[in-house]
Parts: structure tokens; C-alpha cells; sequence
């Protein structure tokens, strides 16, 4: 019944920002965990970033590390991740995902997923 559907995504300078949402339905995460994963073409998916539900905690791929923000907002079931100094190379499709239990690998393990949507940074 959970249902994750991201938005944001879009084309942007090398430089630029971007703030991707992910609006959830069917649950309330009062617990587990969310994260961004990215897919470039040609690429392995590859972990971006994840925020623990009830605490808050954040944990981030070092790619992205001082660049991106993941938050949550939880009367609205909304995780984002602001993305800003972007770089060609963060261009991918982003996928929101969700894990209820709390004890996985928060870089890995989720039961949902979003459709993902499309980032492109230009040069």
C-alpha cells in the first residue's frame, strides 16, 4: 500500500540547486528510515543519502558530503534532499526509498521505492 512519488527534478547549471521531494501515502513513518539512491546512465544505482524517521539522523555518500541535505517533514510524510553546488556528474535519475523496520542497512536495504525523477546538470 506504500506508495513514494518524487518531484523536483529538472535541468540546472553546474553550480545550480535543486530540491527534490518524496510524498508518501499508505504509512506513517514513525519509525525505519528513508534515503535517496541515484542511478547514472550506463551506472550501478549507488546510495546518496538517509535520515533516520524518529531521530532525524543523517548519513550521506561522500560523493555528496557538504553538498546535499536530506530532511524530513513528518506531519507531511515528505522526505527532500536539496541539492546544491551540483555537478555534471551528480546528473541521474534520483530514486526515493523507504524502509519501516530499523535495524538494516540504511545504504541498501529498503522495501519501496519511488519511480524516480530525472536531475541534469549542465556545463
Amino acid at each position: 500500500q506504500v506508495q513514494l512519488v518524487e518531484s523536483g527534478g529538472g535541468l540546472v547549471q553546474a553550480g545550480g540547486s535543486l530540491r527534490l521531494s518524496c510524498a508518501s501515502s499508505g504509512h506513517t513513518f514513525s519509525a525505519g528510515y528513508m534515503g535517496w539512491f541515484r542511478q547514472a546512465p550506463g551506472k550501478e544505482r549507488e546510495f546518496v543519502a538517509t535520515i533516520t524517521w524518529r531521530s532525524g539522523s543523517t548519513y550521506y555518500a561522500d560523493s555528496v558530503k557538504g553538498r546535499f541535505a536530506i530532511s524530513r517533514d513528518t506531519a507531511k510524510n515528505t522526505v527532500y534532499l536539496q541539492m546544491n553546488s551540483l555537478k555534471p556528474e551528480d546528473t541521474a535519475t534520483y530514486y526515493c526509498a523507504a524502509e519501516r523496520s530499523s535495524w538494516g542497512d540504511p545504504t541498501r536495504d529498503y522495501d519501496y521505492w519511488g519511480q524516480g525523477t530525472q536531475v541534469t546538470v549542465s556545463s
